[in-house]
């Protein structure tokens, strides 16, 4: 047996300051890549957010800077600078160099936050190779400068300022921390616009001055303005619903629109903070929606006995809606504050949405009767779409097997070593049956173009054979009833042809995932397959080119040698036999596949909606808007 290694008192380590941050700076930002390197900037941003939360902020400008750096500058107050009493250092020091320090504790500098843990502002200057911080006050401006968490220089004032109150603070990441060290500013402009909208009146400045780009974001109409812009490419069937109104010290702002899409779109915000699992303040809505609509559908008579009863997600269908709270003492479930718990919420929105609803359904009945008919249809739908599941189920439990026959299945259980390919055409499918690895590898082939989901309801869905054999294969189910768990692969890899079908066939898989199975997306379980463009011979020597830039590499590497190219265009899948699909598309060690991830959700409905809806002239102006990106033209 091996020694037991010596254990005493000298082995504890005791971090100071910020060291433990940068001994583990995950545990603060989530991560050392470009989704914490832009957390860092966020957290900047929302110090001064928090001021015009205050109401005594109206501008923040945000400076990307060519060395990787980065400003932040705002008109609010300033952070203090006097001595803090307890610790005998100026307010703005210790707020730099202290974890769980600042003003927002509930000693009265804040009423409303987002950043409520006390390790924002810290966290970003133990992560940086170099902080500084300008304080403007009194007519006096206000110098200290950190490195890597560490005071450099004591503060210091000199005589002036450039503005008369307001906090400047400019960073650059530490590269020997970070291994992203680059801001994107399509990433940055995003989260500003947010900020902006739930923030009505606003302005935010942002500049790169590493590509020139620039922008001024001001949203005068805050909420109800974004629900605009998200519906700007549907059909919209109803005005917008708004309401702003506080109780019991919590402020609830809603926004909320019908359109004609069999879809939900709803975002929440806790004190400007988006909340992507919901929370109480989300339920207290949804309850509020379902009453107040059914209330109504009663009183106005519009509905019959032999309708069928309205539910919850009967409500939602063609909803795009925003919720905005805005609280004192919020409780985040988890330091990422995706999901609020503060039990007392729910009742507060479930109130004011309630009163809301019912005052507008009254004063703008033809809307309210166009919202009652969609419910109604909505919970016609469900009714079909329930139906049509009971019977896949009830046809599956009289088959001796209740996979798709079509599917070849893999010999592995264990779905976190499996995968399934869903092949395109029945041909490229029996090449990819004979090619693959049958321990782990299943094929699924489907044939044709799919249906358009963004364009028919779920009954419709369901009823459709080769997405009832993918759901049937998958084993997770659809919608409400999905579940993660009951996965049969852990990998989903679409393989199509390399051309404007193939395209097109992807691209309806996609819409079909995001819409009924979003989670596997969001968990990284879809994969798209790259099989090869070209098979470029000289004797006995092959080389597989997956684009027309490895083709002419290729080309040119024979040119040089003065050896002959004898190059084969691959029209489909089906022209490859076996063994090549297995060595250039299936096989693990040499494969490429491209994972299908889900970085910006509101973006991603934006572009299904628009590429895959009713709507005819946005899709127009997007391929005008785009049409110099393509890459792969049939003509």
């Amino acid at each position: 047996m091996a020694e037991t290694p010596e254990y005493t008192a000298q082995h504890i380590q005791v971090l100071e300051g910020l060291d433990g941050v940068r001994r583990r700076p995950a545990m603060y930002i989530g991560s050392t890549g470009p989704d914490g390197l832009h957390h860092l900037l966020y957290e900047v941003v929302d110090n001064s957010v928090d001021e015009a939360l205050a109401g005594a902020c109206t501008r923040i400008d945000v400076t990307l800077h060519a060395d990787g750096s980065a400003t932040v500058l705002d008109n609010g107050r300033g952070i203090p600078v006097d001595k803090v009493p307890k610790v005998g250092k100026p307010a703005v020091e210790v707020v730099l160099t202290t974890l769980h320090s600042g003003g927002k504790f509930g000693g009265g500098g804040y009423r409303i936050s987002g950043g409520l843990h006390g390790v924002g502002v810290s966290v970003v200057n133990a992560l940086s190779e170099w902080l500084e911080v300008e304080v403007y006050q009194d007519g006096k401006t206000h110098r200290q400068r950190f490195a890597r968490g560490r005071t450099q220089s004591p503060l210091a004032w000199t005589r002036g300022s450039p503005q008369p109150t307001g906090t400047k603070v400019t960073f650059k990441p530490d590269a020997q921390v970070m291994t992203a060290t680059e801001f994107a500013f399509d990433v940055v402009v995003k989260r500003l616009e947010d900020i902006a909208y739930l923030n009505a009146g606003l302005e935010i400045r942002l500049s790169d001055e590493l590509t020139g780009r620039a922008a001024t974001i001001k949203h005068d109409g805050g909420i109800k303005e974004l629900v605009a812009a998200l519906n700007r490419t549907k059909s919209r069937i109803s005005e917008t619903a708004h309401a702003r109104r506080e109780r019991d010290g919590v402020e609830v702002e809603v926004a909320l629109q019908y359109t004609d899409s069999y879809v939900e779109h709803m975002l929440t915000y806790v004190n400007t903070i988006p909340t992507t699992e919901g929370g109480t303040h989300l339920i207290g809505f949804r309850s509020a929606l379902t009453r107040s609509i059914n209330d109504y559908a009663r009183r106005a008579s519009l509905v019959r006995d032999s309708d069928p009863s309205l539910a919850g997600e009967d409500m939602r269908e063609g909803m795009t809606a925003v919720l905005s709270v805005k609280l004192a003492e919020p409780q985040f479930e988890g330091q990422t504050k995706t999901k609020l718990g503060n039990t007392e919420v729910k009742g507060i929105v479930e109130s004011v949405v309630s009163d809301a609803l019912a005052e507008f359904l009254i004063t703008h009945p033809p809307d309210a009767k166009r919202i009652v008919a969609k419910v109604l249809n909505a919970a016609r739908a469900r009714e079909a779409a329930r139906h049509a599941r009971e019977l896949v189920r009830r046809k599956s439990a009289l088959e001796v097997g209740t996979l798709p026959g079509k599917l070849a299945d893999c010999v592995e259980r264990d779905p976190n070593l499996c995968e399934v390919y869903i092949v395109e055409g029945e041909s490229a499918g029996g090449t990819a049956k004979q090619g693959r690895d049958r321990n782990f590898q299943a094929i699924l082939p489907i044939q044709g173009k799919i249906l358009n989901v963004e364009k028919a309801r779920e009954d419709k869905m369901i009823a459709h054979d080769e997405i009832r054999a993918i759901i049937t294969a998958l084993g997770t189910g659809v919608g409400n009833e999905f579940s993660l768990e009951k996965r049969r692969y852990d990998r989903v890899i679409i393989m199509c042809d390399a051309d404007v079908d193939g395209n097109h066939i992807r691209t309806l898989l996609l819409t079909f995932f995001y819409r009924y199975m979003k989670e596997l997306i969001t968990h990284g379980k879809v994969y798209i397959a790259q099989p090869p463009l070209y098979l470029i011979r000289s004797g006995k020597e092959k080389t597989y080119a997956y684009s027309e830039e490895g083709r002419q590499v290729a080309l040119q590497a024979l040119d040089r040698r003065g050896a002959k190219a004898e190059v084969q265009r691959y029209k489909g899948l089906g022209e490859m036999n076996p063994e090549q699909l297995w060595e250039t598309t299936m096989n693990p060690a040499t494969r490429t596949l491209l994972r299908v991830d889900l970085e910006d959700a509101a973006t991603a409905e934006l572009v299904f909606r628009t590429l895959m809806g009713e709507e005819v002239e946005p899709r127009k102006q997007f391929i005008i808007q785009y049409a110099r990106n393509v890459r792969n033209l049939d003509i």
